[in-house]
C-alpha cells in the first residue's frame, strides 16, 4: 500500500476516497493535524456543556485552515456535548472542479483523513437513491476540498459517526430542501453546510456584502447568489428546509481572510452559523429556563454573599434559594450603587459556571475587588443599592468602518463589548442613560479600554449582548 493511504478491512482500495487536500489545506500529518484542531478548538471559550441546545445544522467555511480553520471552530467546539449523541453527518458543499447535475454521491465506502477513515451512512445512501436530483460521481469528490476539510473536525469533537456526503452541483433549492428532508432525523442527525461567503473584493467591500448575505441566512430567506457564497446552492437549499422546521439560527463569527492570514486587497469572506430546533409553540419552559422573577432570588443572594465576605449576618433571604435554575449556567454582572453613584461593578462574559454562584462571586468581586474602588467596609453595606444584570451570548458584529459600527448600535438595548488586541472593556446597556449618543458611548468605552476616545484601527472588534436586568429599591443610609 502508498504511503498515506488507507483502507477498512475487507474493503478495495477503490471504494475509499482518499485525502485530496491533506498537506495543503490542512496538515497532511496525523500528529501535526491533531495539534492544530486542538490549537484552534482551544481557542473557543468553553461554555459549559448545557449551555446552548443542541445544534441540529452548522454552516461552515471551507478554505485552508490557516484563513478559515478559526471561523469553522466556532461552530464545530459547539458539539462537543453532544459527542456522543450524533452518529450520523450529513455534508453538502459545493463543487469546485468537476460540474455535476444535481446532488452527487461518492460510490465509495468511507472518507479517508490523516485521522483514519470515516464510513459512509448506507442507510442514508438508501433512504436518496431513488430521487432524480440524486447522482453518483466518484469525479465531483475526487479532488473536492469543500467537503474534505470538514471531516478532521468532525473526527475530533464527535465519536463514532457515519458520513452522507454529497457535492451539489446545479440544483433548485427545493431538490436540496427534499434530499435534507429524507434525512432529517433526529438528534442523532447533524447537518453540515460547507460555504466561504464572498470572493476576492476589498477588505471593506467584502464586509459590506458579507454582512448583507448573513442577514439573508439569518432571517431564512434562501435568495443568496454566488458572488455572495460559492455555496449559495447547498445553502439556499438547507434555508428552505430550515424554515419548513423552524430552526433559529445563531450567528457565531464573522471574518475574511484579511483578518487571519492574508492580505486587505482581495479576501475571502467567512461565517460559521448555528441553527437550533425551536422547541413547540405549547411546551412548557424548560427545567432549567431562569424566569422573569429571578431577581427575587438573585439580588438576595447576592446581597448574603457580601454580608458573608464583610464578616456581618447574612440577612435572611427571600425566593428560592434551593431552586434548580440556579444551577443554569449564565453570565451576570452585579453593579453596586451608593446614592445613585457607582461604588462596584463587577462580572462575566461568557457562561462558565451556574448563575447562583456566579451571583455571588461577582457581588463579592464588586465588592472588594474593583480596582477603581477602595473595598467596601461593612458600615457601608447597608447604604449600598445592588443590581444583578443577566446577559445574553454575545454576537460578534460586523462593520466597514467606526461610523457603518455606530450606525448599527441600538441604543437603550447593546450592551458592548470592544477588543483591541489584548485591551477589553464592555458597558451594559444601562451605561446609554448616562451616555444616549452612540458616538459618546464608543468613545468613553474605548478610554475605559485605556485607548484614546478617537482611537480606531482595522484591528477592533465589537460584540454586542442584551439583559435582563433586576435592582434592589433605595435603600436609606439607616436600613437594617
Amino acid at each position: 500500500m502508498a504511503p498515506g493511504l488507507l483502507s477498512l478491512k475487507g474493503v478495495p482500495m477503490h471504494q475509499i476516497r482518499q485525502a485530496a487536500v491533506a498537506g495543503t489545506f490542512y496538515p497532511g500529518q496525523k500528529a501535526a493535524l491533531s495539534q492544530t484542531l486542538h490549537d484552534l478548538l482551544g481557542e473557543v471559550p468553553r461554555a459549559p456543556e448545557d449551555q446552548r441546545a443542541q445544534p441540529k445544522a452548522l454552516i461552515v467555511p471551507h478554505a485552508g485552515y490557516v484563513y478559515s480553520g478559526s471561523t469553522a471552530a466556532q461552530a464545530f467546539a459547539l458539539l462537543v456535548p453532544w459527542r456522543t449523541l450524533i452518529h450520523r453527518v450529513v455534508l453538502l458543499g459545493p463543487v469546485h472542479r468537476v460540474p455535476v447535475r444535481g446532488l452527487a454521491l461518492p460510490g465509495a465506502t468511507a472518507f479517508a483523513t490523516p485521522l483514519g477513515p470515516v464510513p459512509i451512512d448506507r442507510a442514508g445512501v438508501a433512504a436518496i437513491t431513488g430521487l432524480a436530483q440524486v447522482v453518483t460521481s466518484a469525479a465531483a469528490h475526487a479532488l473536492e476540498h469543500a467537503l474534505e476539510v470538514q471531516l478532521p473536525f468532525l473526527q475530533t469533537v464527535l465519536d463514532d459517526f457515519t458520513l452522507l456526503p454529497l457535492a451539489v452541483g446545479d440544483a433548485t433549492p427545493d431538490e436540496v430542501a427534499e434530499v435534507l428532508q429524507a434525512v432529517w432525523g433526529g438528534p442523532e442527525t447533524l447537518i453540515v453546510i460547507s460555504s466561504d461567503l464572498s470572493h476576492f473584493l476589498s477588505y471593506a467591500q467584502a464586509q459590506a456584502v458579507d454582512r448583507q448575505s448573513v442577514q439573508t441566512l439569518l432571517a431564512l430567506r434562501p435568495g443568496l447568489t454566488h458572488h455572495q457564497a460559492c455555496g449559495a446552492t447547498p445553502v439556499n437549499g438547507f434555508l428552505l428546509a430550515a424554515r419548513r422546521h423552524h430552526l433559529r439560527p445563531q450567528l457565531l463569527a464573522l471574518r475574511n481572510s484579511g483578518d487571519t492570514a492574508g492580505d486587505r486587497q482581495r479576501v475571502v469572506g467567512y461565517a460559521s452559523v448555528a441553527f437550533h430546533e425551536a422547541p413547540p409553540a405549547d411546551a412548557p419552559p424548560a427545567a432549567g429556563a431562569i424566569p422573569a422573577d429571578a431577581g427575587g432570588t438573585l439580588l438576595p443572594l447576592a446581597r448574603a454573599a457580601i454580608a458573608q465576605a464583610l464578616g456581618l449576618p447574612a440577612p435572611a433571604a427571600t425566593g428560592a434559594p434551593l431552586a434548580p435554575w440556579l444551577q443554569t449556567p449564565a453570565a451576570c454582572f452585579v453593579t453596586l450603587t451608593h446614592q445613585g453613584q457607582l461604588r462596584g461593578c463587577i462580572g462575566s462574559l461568557q457562561a462558565h459556571r451556574a448563575v447562583g454562584a456566579d451571583v455571588q462571586a461577582n457581588a463579592v468581586a464588586a465588592a472588594l475587588r474593583d480596582p477603581r474602588f477602595a473595598p467596601l467596609r461593612a458600615d457601608e453595606l447597608a447604604g449600598i443599592e445592588i443590581e444583578v444584570s443577566l446577559l445574553s451570548a454575545p454576537e460578534p458584529m460586523s462593520f466597514s468602518n467606526e461610523a457603518d459600527a455606530l450606525a448599527q448600535l441600538r441604543p437603550g438595548v447593546d450592551g458592548l463589548i470592544l477588543e483591541h488586541g489584548a485591551q477589553r472593556s464592555t458597558f451594559l446597556p444601562q451605561v446609554w442613560s448616562q451616555l444616549p449618543r452612540p458616538a459618546e458611548f464608543l468613545a468613553q468605552l474605548k478610554r475605559k479600554a485605556g485607548l484614546p476616545g478617537d482611537f480606531w484601527a482595522d484591528g477592533v472588534r465589537l460584540s454586542r449582548y442584551t439583559v435582563r436586568h433586576w435592582t434592589e429599591a433605595a435603600r436609606p443610609e439607616n436600613a437594617t
